[in-house]
């Protein structure tokens, strides 16, 4: 087996099982140290015993590289695909099958942990035909949001893949999670959200504030032209490493009433610990006409399976493929951001 790829899958399956980052980051440390080597070349490293000595690889990122030089599956990669299954399972079904692409996630330009190329490397292993490249804007600072300069910086260096990868069976598209601040207007300049693909408006502060004063938060960010996606509306946690959290109290139906007649998709949140919104405001969403995005708010690339929990959520609810805006083919998705 390629040791590149066995130490890439591991990190893959370690992010879906949600294990310690620590872990994941090994093993992509490790690819990225091996790489710099030809197969010879690695192969003489690991029998005379240089590469158990290199910096970055450690005793079980080094016996998983060994295994697969020596023409054997890791046993690491063994256990771990018969405790949850392969990188690449089963083709999707049902909803999931639909979904052509992903308006919201994260790389290591704000809080993710790999590059955008390696993002795009996985959504393109699950199935995706584009990817919205959606980091965090300037006010969330402990999650390293992007600056008008970093942004613009970003944008040259999705041009510059889209490029270099045009024969890649994946398209990445510009974005943002930009924060709502606490008056409603978002956190980036309205010239540098007019030059992006499609924008994620969502609330990362003051998630207690007294219901009617979030209401209006809100619905001025959905009134917002720059906004195409309204992100996990609630705020909540059901379960996680971070613990719980109730969800913020606001004017549901109000702010979804606002979001059909705006044409802002709501996002269903498929990370398990926000499954976000709950069920019964799916419901309330669907009742006032609005649209959906299914989103992984991927922040590494084992985290596109969490695809998977999100359109399960949405099927168990009823809610329409055609009502789904990334079930849309990607001309389509752009024309529908563009127009607001």
């Amino acid at each position: 087996m390629d040791p590149i790829e066995a130490l890439e899958e591991i990190a893959f399956l370690l992010e879906r099982d949600r294990a310690s980052a620590f872990k994941s980051k090994a093993f992509r440390k490790a690819a990225g140290i091996i790489g710099e080597y030809s197969a010879a070349e690695l192969a003489e490293r690991v029998r005379d015993g240089r590469l158990k000595r290199t910096a970055g690889i450690g005793d079980t990122t080094f016996t998983v590289i060994a295994e697969a030089v020596g023409g054997e599956t890791p046993g690491y990669l063994v256990a771990l695909r018969e405790k949850s299954g392969p990188a690449a399972g089963r083709a999707p079904t049902g909803l999931r099958a639909k979904l052509r692409g992903d308006l919201h996630s994260h790389t290591d330009w704000s809080d993710g942990t790999t590059p955008i190329s390696t993002m795009a490397r996985a959504a393109e292993l699950v199935g995706l035909e584009y990817l919205v490249v959606s980091d965090h804007s300037p006010n969330l600072t402990i999650a390293n949001g992007l600056s008008v300069e970093r942004l613009l910086d970003q944008l040259d260096v999705l041009d510059r893949l889209n490029r270099d990868g045009a024969d890649r069976g994946i398209r990445l598209l510009s974005g943002i999670e930009v924060d709502i601040l606490l008056d409603g207007s978002l956190d980036q300049e309205p010239e540098m959200l007019d030059r992006l693909d499609v924008v994620v408006a969502s609330i990362h502060s003051k998630l207690r504030t007294e219901s009617k004063e979030l209401t209006e938060r809100m619905l001025r960010a959905v009134r917002n032209p720059r906004t195409n996606v309204l992100g996990h509306c609630t705020g909540r946690l059901v379960e996680g490493a971070r613990g719980t959290r109730p969800q913020s109290t606001f004017d549901a139906k109000a702010v979804f009433d606002a979001c059909a007649e705006h044409d802002v998709a709501v996002e269903i949140n498929s990370r398990p610990e926000r499954q976000d919104p709950p069920d019964d405001l799916i419901q309330l969403a669907l009742e006032a006409g609005c649209r959906f995005s299914i989103d992984s708010d991927a922040h590494a690339p084992g985290h596109f399976s969490f695809l998977e929990l999100g359109a399960a959520r949405a099927e168990a609810n009823g809610v329409p493929a055609e009502r789904i805006v990334n079930t849309w083919p990607v001309e389509q998705l752009l024309d529908w951001a563009a127009a607001r």
